[in-house]
């Protein structure tokens, strides 16, 4: 099948790499040193003691040079999407299917979604409703990334654990594209579990995503660190209470205890988040997707949220210093 992975960051490079050793024809949008490394010496993956390089990958920083695919994977952090959203048509035929595969709430939250809620424009991570008004939601199967990766040097990606990406109908609907989808993943090595309430997935994966982003980004600690520390370990809870109550209220469930989930980020160990990893090289900041726009439904839902309030005030200054002072954060060894 013809797949293009739209954004070939950490994740979708991951994806792109075991598709293509899976036997599809697949083409990867990039930028950067990382798109020339691509390009020059095809996109490597490291996983445990295997390395596989994919040298086939058409890879490129124009959507425009490519044409109609089967399968469009949108890994864009939600903050991305937006500025690529009138080139995606070229890609787009009459059955292409597009998998999102965003952190946090998605812009297509309340699209064919009954209840009181339905149809209401996440403005956090669509301000103006542009990809709601532009992208049509019939396309569109839903996945969450619950592997952890890096992008370790340009064309290089790293895998440092998991390897789950379950899928999705937005209306919960058991389909033959869905299954299509889930094959896909399964034939790359992945684990696609096929889901009738997408959204309390969404809810159980950014659980996680909007407390240890930003704490970890704020005290440029690992999840182990984080997890391991009782205050922290305590302010995670909290923060997590706090958006349970949010979730909940909007119709989804959480199969999994909290202090399991908190168990389960610690066992990840020594893993740096995608948000500190960010903060390090200088990257805008996912804050809003993961955070902001919790906060947001917690207004629209009429939950109370101070923990919550408190770190994406903090983690939107810091993101905000990062952008306007163009400076990157990292930790430094004492000499």
């Amino acid at each position: 099948m013809k797949i293009c992975v739209v954004g070939a960051g950490a994740i979708g490079g991951y994806v792109a790499v075991r598709l293509a050793h899976a036997g599809h024809a697949v083409s990867a949008i990039a930028r950067g040193p990382h798109l020339a490394a691509m390009r020059a010496h095809g996109l490597t993956l490291v996983e445990a003691e295997q390395e596989l390089v994919a040298t086939d990958l058409e890879a490129t920083d124009r959507i425009a040079d490519l044409d109609t695919q089967d399968v469009v994977l949108l890994a864009l952090k939600a903050h991305q999407i937006t500025a690529v959203v009138d080139d995606l048509p070229v890609l787009l035929g009459p059955d292409t299917v597009l998998v999102t595969l965003q952190n946090g709430i998605p812009w297509w939250y309340f699209q064919k979604l009954g209840g009181p809620y339905a149809g209401r424009v996440v403005e956090t991570v669509d301000p103006g409703g542009v990809l709601f008004n532009a992208i049509d939601p019939n396309r569109i199967i839903g996945c969450i990334g619950y592997p952890a990766a890096t992008i370790a040097e340009p064309g290089v990606i790293r895998h440092i654990e998991g390897n789950k990406f379950p899928v999705g109908e937005l209306d919960g609907s058991d389909s033959d594209r869905v299954r299509m989808v889930s094959g896909l993943l399964e034939q790359a090595g992945f684990r696609s579990r096929v889901l009738d309430d997408i959204r309390s997935e969404i809810w159980l994966k950014l659980w996680g995503n909007l407390t240890f982003n930003p704490i970890s980004a704020l005290t440029h600690s690992t999840l182990v660190d984080i997890c391991q520390f009782p205050l922290t370990r305590e302010l995670a809870a909290t923060m997590m209470t706090e958006a349970q109550a949010i979730g909940e209220r909007l119709g989804a469930r959480f199969r999994v205890p909290m202090e399991r989930r908190i168990a389960g980020a610690e066992g990840v160990g020594k893993h740096k988040t995608s948000m500190l990893q960010d903060v390090e090289v200088g990257k805008p900041l996912e804050i809003d997707g993961m955070l902001g726009v919790v906060v947001e439904l917690a207004e629209m839902t009429g939950v109370e949220v101070p923990t919550l309030r408190a770190l994406y005030a903090c983690a939107s200054l810091l993101n905000r210093t990062i952008q306007t002072e163009r400076v990157r954060i990292a930790a430094a060894p004492l000499v």
